[in-house]
C-alpha cells in the first residue's frame, strides 16, 4: 500500500517538505526535507494527529535545511543525512545566503545509500544519487520516491553548482529508472509530483535515456 504523503511548499524559494505516513490513521510520520517555517510543519503534524519520528534529508543545500534543527529539537526525531554533506547542516552559516538564518544541527544518523530504514511502520530504501550535489540521496518506500533535486516534473537538478556534474546526474537518474517501476510516484524537491514513466517519456532533459531505451 502506498504511503499517505502531504506536500508543504515552504521557505524563501518554495521548497517541498513532505509529511509521510503509513496510512491516514497512523500516529507517526516521517518528515522529508523540513524547510521553511517549523511552526507550519508542527501545526500540520498536530492537525493530522501524528508525531514526527524521523527526519530524512535528501541533500545539504540550504533551502532544504531551514527547519531541521527546530523540528529535531522540538520532536526528538533523529535526523538522517549523508555523512559527506554533514558540514552543510553543522555550519550552515558558511553556505546559506546572508539573509537566511539556519540553525546548525548535527545529524543523528548518517546514511550513504543502500540502507534499509524501518521508520513509522514503513521501510525506506536509501539510494545514492549524486550529480546535483556530491552525496545526494533519494528515499523509496512502497511506490513513492522522494527525489530531492535530482528529478522534477519536466526538469532535472541544476549542475552549475559546486560539486555538481551533468554526467553523474544522468547516471543517477538512469539508475532510478532502471531500479523502480515506471508507475513510481516521484516527489521532488520543487514543483508537482510526477512518475518515473512520465519523465522518461516526456522530460526534455532525458533524451539520452530515451534513446538508450529505444536502441
Amino acid at each position: 500500500m502506498p504511503p499517505v504523503v502531504e506536500q508543504l511548499e515552504l521557505g524563501p524559494i518554495g521548497t517541498n517538505c513532505y509529511l509521510v505516513r503509513r496510512d491516514r490513521d497512523a500516529s507517526e510520520a516521517i518528515v522529508v526535507d523540513p524547510s521553511g517555517e517549523p511552526e507550519t510543519i508542527q501545526r500540520r503534524l498536530a492537525a493530522l494527529g501524528a508525531r514526527c519520528v524521523a527526519v530524512l534529508i535528501t541533500h545539504g543545500h540550504w533551502d532544504h535545511l531551514v527547519a531541521v534543527a527546530d523540528l529535531a529539537e522540538a520532536t526528538g526525531a533523529p535526523v538522517h543525512m549523508a555523512e559527506a554533506e554533514r558540514i552543510l547542516l553543522e555550519d550552515p552559516g558558511a553556505y546559506a545566503p546572508p539573509n537566511v538564518e539556519i540553525r546548525p544541527h548535527t545529524p543523528e544518523v548518517f546514511v550513504h545509500g543502500g540502507e534499509m530504514l524501518e521508520l513509522a511502520g514503513m521501510t525506506f530504501k536509501v539510494a545514492s544519487v549524486p550529480g546535483h550535489s556530491p552525496a545526494h540521496l533519494a528515499y523509496f518506500t512502497d511506490g513513492a520516491l522522494f527525489s530531492g533535486d535530482v528529478l522534477f516534473a519536466g526538469s532535472v537538478g541544476r549542475t552549475d553548482l559546486p560539486g555538481a556534474d551533468w554526467e553523474t546526474l544522468l547516471a543517477s537518474i538512469r539508475s532510478l529508472v532502471g531500479t523502480y517501476p515506471p508507475e513510481t510516484i516521484v516527489y521532488p524537491g520543487h514543483g508537482p509530483s510526477t512518475t518515473l514513466g512520465a519523465e522518461l517519456d516526456r522530460n526534455p532533459f532525458l533524451n539520452e535515456l530515451r534513446a538508450e531505451r529505444q536502441a
